[in-house]
């Protein structure tokens, strides 16, 4: 335990290094919930072996935070956990009922007396932490000081050392058939948070053609809301 808590110690100072010497920040901060989706979506494409979490699903329960957002950020997670070959993710023990329950997130789970602060870690290069260490929804700071991100990784394999083995969580069902070619630079548009103005301009489309291709992938992902079109984008694996 205290080779867990001196982790997480150097973790902060890392950042915090990171952030006065050499005139660079530790991390570029990233607020307003478009922002925070499609970052959230960037880091779910980019996975490609590892995802190491400090995760608390039950914080954001009494927050009355947007629906939308919250099944966009846990099908993110979803998504991101699909493409890593390996998913370690680190729970506080009073959220067990809601692993144990299912959250549909492949992977392996231990639980801990507490997490120091909420985290998400894609294949060590780059880091997302809260920027109230709390909840992602109130702003992230995007880190990829390689300093910071390995400080973070070594915390968490402190933590993950000293926690509680969780049995294995079933990954979900296998995703609906592939997203149509035609359509994957509007989805890319969209979750880049993009106008569609900007959109349509840098496609080479017209506006009217562009709003076109946003309802065909409104169609395809059963939904009218682009909140909602981003969380089924990311169930479905297609960022």
């Amino acid at each position: 335990m205290a080779e867990s808590a001196g982790s997480v110690m150097l973790a902060r100072s890392a950042m915090n290094r990171a952030a006065t010497e050499g005139q660079r920040p530790a991390g570029r901060p990233v607020r307003g919930a478009r922002s925070i989706s499609a970052a959230l979506a960037g880091l779910a494409a980019s996975t490609r072996f590892e995802l190491l979490t400090f995760d608390d699903p039950v914080a954001s329960a009494g927050c009355a935070l947007p629906g939308p957002f919250l099944e966009l950020a846990g099908a993110c997670m979803r998504a991101a956990a699909e493409r890593a070959g390996e998913v370690r993710r680190i729970v506080p023990k009073h959220a067990r009922p809601r692993l144990e329950g299912g959250l549909g997130i492949p992977g392996r789970a231990r639980l801990a007396e507490a997490i120091p602060f909420k985290m998400i870690v894609v294949d060590r290069t780059v880091a997302a932490v809260p920027l109230d260490l709390e909840l992602l929804y109130n702003g992230l700071l995007l880190i990829r000081d390689p300093v910071v991100v390995q400080a973070l990784v070594r915390a968490h394999h402190a933590c993950w050392a000293a926690a509680e083995e969780l049995t294995s969580i079933p990954p979900p069902l296998p995703p609906p058939c592939g997203l149509p070619s035609q359509l994957r630079p509007v989805l890319d548009a969209l979750l880049s948070g993009l106008t569609d103005e900007t959109a349509a301009a840098r496609l080479g489309m017209s506006a009217r053609t562009y709003s076109r291709r946003v309802g065909e992938l409104m169609a395809a992902l059963g939904t009218t809301s682009r909140f909602r079109a981003g969380a089924e984008a990311a169930r479905r694996g297609w960022v």
